[in-house]
């Protein structure tokens, strides 16, 4: 590898990202963008009409360090309403500029140089980097996708073997980065799964650091469950969420991190010295979001999934395998019918030219050592309007 000038040897290896360099591509083309997770309507007026209603108030100026009182108390409310965890405004809630500053912050405040911390693979592109930028290891545990045939839509789950899991436990370990709903495989882990990560985290005593932000974006009846839930896991786990994905607001960049005092006071002494607070404005918009009815959270989900089946039909119309997610924003599929070499890489440069659509090779999920595993995965988003995503499904279809 060429040393990229002036670059920290702790970044070295890590460049633009793919989401830029897919967008860029998506512009010039003028192709469908199905390559960045951003959805292409506006959020609930309910939630955008407080953020308008605080512009041009004391809401411009700096909110307090751990964020304001009122969207700290609607996140522990919100914890106690989905999850049936209880929080204290004050002390066990801190707000952050969107979940990945909670994960940065939160592997900068706790490891040490050289602590592993224990993954699964494919994993979302900030936590290499994050873990790179605190001087530590990342240990990954590989997910495999399900077999599905060409031109089908697979409904199995991703899974892992536990002798991996076990064997990335080494005594250098000090975390867990678990992402439950995942991105970038819409997989939600089992309860089975989950009993499993909390068994070995204790016998490990590793702190867990759980990434939730597609916490309401489950489908087909599966059930998202935190494992701060789990017998003894609250103690140890700082849980991390964002407003984004719920809300569609995913440039206000509202996160937040819940757990135990002592952890968060943790985080918080590296995040004050990093954005220090952020977008005054949005953060009694995010808090009124959190407040909304159930019946508020599950529209949106099952808006979702019939977009989400909108666009595994027309990539599977096109002879590509779909896994097709229980959650999140995303699907995968496999371009080995398409593209023989199994290239995703070449797959996705090339697509614009071919269909008009632009996509994100999962190769960029995995860490150099498995970059075999993910190299002929390609993920598409699915968080657009359906006038969108019905032309990327013919132009796929048409695909040459």
């Amino acid at each position: 590898m060429t040393r990229t000038p002036y670059l920290s040897s702790r970044l070295q290896g890590f460049g633009t990202t793919v989401f830029a360099e897919m967008s860029a591509l998506a512009v010039a083309t003028g192709s469908i963008n199905l390559g960045q997770g951003f959805p292409d309507e506006p959020g609930p007026a309910a939630v955008l009409d407080v953020a308008r209603a605080a512009i041009g108030t004391a809401h411009d100026q700096y909110p307090p360090g751990p964020g304001l009182p009122e969207l700290r108390t609607a996140i522990a409310e919100h914890q106690l309403r989905f999850r049936g965890l209880t929080h204290d405004p004050d002390g066990e809630v801190l707000v952050t500029a969107g979940a990945t500053e909670a994960l940065t912050a939160a592997l900068l405040a706790l490891l040490e140089p050289g602590d592993e911390v224990v993954l699964f693979e494919p994993m979302y592109d900030s936590y290499a980097a994050a873990v790179a930028m605190a001087g530590g290891v990342l240990r990954p545990v590989p997910l495999h996708p399900p077999a599905v045939a060409a031109g089908e839509v697979g409904t199995g789950a991703w899974t892992f073997e536990e002798a991996a899991l076990r064997a990335a436990v080494t005594p250098r370990a000090r975390m867990l980065l678990l992402n439950t709903p995942h991105n970038p495989t819409g997989k939600v882990f089992t309860a089975a799964e989950l009993a499993l990560l909390a068994e070995v985290a204790t016998a490990a005593d590793l702190l867990v650091l759980t990434d939730e932000v597609y916490e309401h974006l489950v489908f087909d009846g599966a059930t998202h469950t935190s494992i701060a839930t789990l017998p003894g896991m609250a103690g140890r786990t700082l849980v991390i969420s964002s407003g984004g994905k719920t809300f569609n607001t995913t440039g206000w960049k509202i996160g937040w991190v819940c757990g135990p005092a002592p952890l968060v006071a943790a985080v918080r002494t590296a995040k004050q010295y990093l954005t220090f607070v952020n977008g005054g404005p949005f953060q009694p918009a995010v808090a009124a979001g959190l407040r909304l009815p159930d019946a508020f959270f599950a529209g949106v989900t099952a808006d979702l999934q019939r977009r989400r089946d909108r666009l595994t039909a027309g990539l599977a119309a096109a002879g590509l395998p779909v896994v097709s997610p229980q959650a999140t924003y995303f699907a995968t599929v496999d371009v080995r019918p398409l593209q023989p070499d199994g290239d995703g890489v070449a797959f996705c440069r090339a697509l614009p030219a071919r269909a008009g659509v632009v996509a994100v090779p999962s190769v960029v999920f995995y860490g150099a050592a498995d970059a075999h595993l993910g190299r002929h995965l390609v993920r598409f988003a699915f968080c657009k309007r359906d006038e969108v995503l019905a032309e990327a499904a013919r132009r796929l279809g048409e695909m040459q």
